[in-house]
């Protein structure tokens, strides 16, 4: 039946080039097909991992302590945000002043400081500064809250190394009070990281312009494997004193949650009554969107944290995955070293957590796609998670062949 829609002058969005890649993989029927593109853990038989910890909360703890599935509060469940929050800043942390809230995730956590950003930031500046690269959500989710997004240098595309100095006065030009978003640990999509010294040098710098820094903390545990080292920057942050922090959670990557969409946003704020006002105005924000967060991911993420035993078993598993893909960089390292020994492959070693950041061009990825057919981004990522011992010499080999 034909009748006048009110959406026909409606044309189509564009697709996210990361998810589209990976719908594209999933339609080619090539047997030899290889996933590089997804940001998902897969074992070394590219099966996705239901950690064991996780498995055990919900069979045997989840129906005895949650039989009931009532609402949660707008701000969420309380128990999982106060477990949330000592695993962020420490379990001998002073705390009580750090508004937290439940949010869908870490990019529903992103939009909920954003919105909050733009209600309630002083002063005219609009500023958000990302670094180049970054998740390319990053510059959407502020943009849509009208904030100008400008980048700051972070990778050195020909030395495969942090521009410090490139970072360092980014930051000092920028107007005071700008929005820094900074990747907490693993770097996505670059897997470099600053090394301590490094963080010390910006955090002076974000003081001394009175910046808001909002980290972006997708990774805890899953860079190193260790959930101490991983928060180093965060935790050297609120010393001396806080100031204005936002930090932006998610358990998809560390624990498995991906599609429980389990995070938090939280706020450092200087006193308990000016906390109380910041979570007061989150859980408006909520109240408006979705009025309060699912519950079951965040009752499995409390069991397990609030559960001696299933912790230690959780730690446990963030090593042996993140050891997998140790492993897998110096296995690709070498092969690689073996086959084109022009090129210096020592960043793949040196980079991090999920991703690797090749230094292929568009075009050498676009060959990977149409002659090989091997997903990765244009921009030379690659998810190391899709990386095994029965595909990586395969992935060198084929490397080899687009870089002559």
């Amino acid at each position: 039946m034909d009748w006048d829609s009110p959406w026909r002058h409606i044309e189509m969005g564009e697709c996210d080039p990361i998810l589209e890649l990976n719908e594209a993989y999933k339609r080619d029927t090539d047997p030899k097909k290889i996933n590089l593109s997804i940001g998902a853990y897969r074992n070394d038989e590219s099966s996705p991992v239901v950690l064991d910890c996780v498995k055990k909360a919900e069979k045997e703890l989840l129906p005895k302590k949650y039989p009931f599935k009532e609402y949660a509060p707008m701000g969420g469940v309380d128990e999982f945000c106060e477990l949330s929050k000592k695993l962020i800043y420490g379990e001998n942390v002073c705390t009580q002043n750090v508004a937290i809230v439940q949010s869908i995730s870490g990019t529903g956590a992103l939009n909920l400081g954003a919105s909050f950003l733009s209600k309630f930031l002083p002063g005219e500046t609009r500023k958000v500064l990302i670094s180049d690269p970054s998740w390319s959500n990053h510059k959407s989710i502020f943009t849509n809250f009208e904030f100008q997004t400008e980048q700051y240098p972070y990778y050195d595309r020909r030395t495969h190394t942090l521009d410090e100095q490139g970072m360092l006065k980014a930051l000092q030009d920028a107007p005071s009070g700008s929005i820094v978003v900074l990747h907490a640990c693993g770097h996505n999509p670059t897997g470099l990281d600053p090394s301590p010294l490094q963080w010390r040098l910006i955090h002076e710098v974000i003081k001394q312009k009175a910046h808001i820094s909002f980290f972006d903390l997708a990774y805890q545990g899953f860079a190193t494997g260790d959930l101490e080292k991983d928060i180093f920057a965060i935790r050297h942050f609120i010393t001396d004193p806080p100031g204005p922090i936002l930090v932006a959670q998610s358990y998809a990557k560390n624990m498995g949650m991906y599609g429980e969409r389990v995070g938090t946003l939280s706020v450092w704020c200087s006193g308990k009554p000016q906390k109380e006002a910041v979570v007061s105005q989150l859980k408006l924000i909520i109240r408006k969107i979705y009025s309060s967060p699912p519950i079951h991911g965040a009752r499995l993420v409390s069991l397990v944290l609030g559960n001696e035993e299933l912790k230690r078993s959780w730690q446990a598993e963030l090593k042996e995955m993140t050891a997998r893909i140790i492993a897998m960089r110096t296995s690709l390292r070498e092969e690689l070293e073996k086959l084109a020994p022009s090129r210096t492959w020592k960043h793949i070693t040196d980079q991090i957590g999920m991703f690797c950041y090749t230094g292929l061009t568009p075009e050498q990825c676009h060959r990977l796609l149409t002659e090989f057919h091997i997903y990765m981004t244009s921009d030379g990522r690659m998810s190391m998670a899709g990386v095994t011992t029965s595909n990586v010499k395969t992935i060198a080999a084929v490397f080899s062949k687009v870089l002559q």
